[in-house]
């Protein structure tokens, strides 16, 4: 045998002795990670497009932390943490805080968890590595009462009812005045915000990107994809595996003044998403353009 088989195989035989690693299975990618949830659409919003905003859950089952029953579910929370533990015993979770995996219901679960295990008054810092082993939110989440967003001015929610000086009330002051303007407009998940001297609607609708990009392409072709005069559809954010259609609006008109024209666009949008039919030559031209209008958010 030559030097160089002598060597192959001495390595050959050093990695058979050698013990064997685990493998690391990584967590499935997810691209409608939400789906399934009583509330998809409001998840998705406080996820993707809303500055400032919570919503309570109610946790069931052997997967939640011993003894939570309840948690809040926030925007982003200070210096973009990924839970907070208060002194209260209140859990905080930042769906904003970057992710972790390719599955955002499995990172925060993994947050809810790792947050409950920090001390009172503690901050989790960033958000922990979830595994397959790791729970979805669809395993914890009671799902009686659907999910909502309660949307906030600012950011005064970090702090609850202590009271601030010094750095602390002007860190805060900071994000508060960063923070866009935002309102719901109607009952179901549709928030107007202004920026700069514009304003928008932006509505997260509950069907798959294929079907709302097909029925948006109807109502375009139709010329019924707006909210009426002076206002103009301008394309959709691809989010969570939903679409949020986005609806530049006139800035001197109230966003409850626009709540009936709202509501009449959703039915509209309901007729074109159900119709069966192929598109025509004219749908498929308005598909193409708002394909071309559509923004991955992350």
């Amino acid at each position: 045998m030559g030097k160089a088989s002598r060597r192959r195989q001495a390595r050959h035989e050093a990695r058979a002795s050698a013990p064997r690693r685990e493998r690391t299975v990584q967590v499935p990618f997810v691209s409608r990670p939400f789906e399934g949830l009583a509330g998809e659409t409001e998840w998705v919003a406080i996820r993707e497009i809303l500055p400032a905003a919570t919503g309570r859950i109610t946790l069931k089952g052997d997967a939640a932390p011993e003894g939570v029953t309840e948690a809040t579910v926030a925007t982003v929370l200070p210096l973009a943490w990924a839970g907070l533990h208060r002194d209260t015993g209140e859990i905080l979770i930042g769906t904003q805080s970057g992710g972790a995996s390719g599955d955002p219901s499995r990172d925060l679960v993994s947050q809810l968890l790792a947050t409950a295990q920090v001390e009172l008054g503690s901050a989790l810092q960033s958000v922990p590595q979830p595994t397959v082993e790791t729970p979805r939110l669809q395993e914890v989440v009671d799902q009686s009462t659907p999910f909502r967003a309660e949307v906030h001015e600012g950011f005064d929610f970090w702090v609850g009812e202590a009271e601030l000086d010094g750095d602390a009330k002007e860190s805060l002051e900071r994000a508060n005045a960063s923070a866009v303007p935002t309102v719901r407009m109607g009952e179901d998940s549709a928030f107007w915000c202004r920026i700069g001297e514009r304003t928008y609607v932006r509505i997260v609708v509950p069907d798959s990107e294929d079907s709302a990009t097909n029925a948006l392409a109807r109502l375009h072709a139709a010329g019924e994809d707006d909210l009426g005069e002076g206002t103009r559809l301008l394309g959709a954010f691809r989010a969570c595996g939903l679409l949020v259609p986005v609806v530049e609006l006139d800035p001197d008109v109230a966003p409850a003044d626009y709540e009936p024209a709202l509501e009449a666009w959703r039915g509209r949008y309901a007729s074109a998403v159900a119709s069966t039919d192929s598109l025509t030559a004219d749908e498929r031209r308005a598909k193409s353009g708002l394909l071309s209008r559509q923004v991955t958010l992350r």
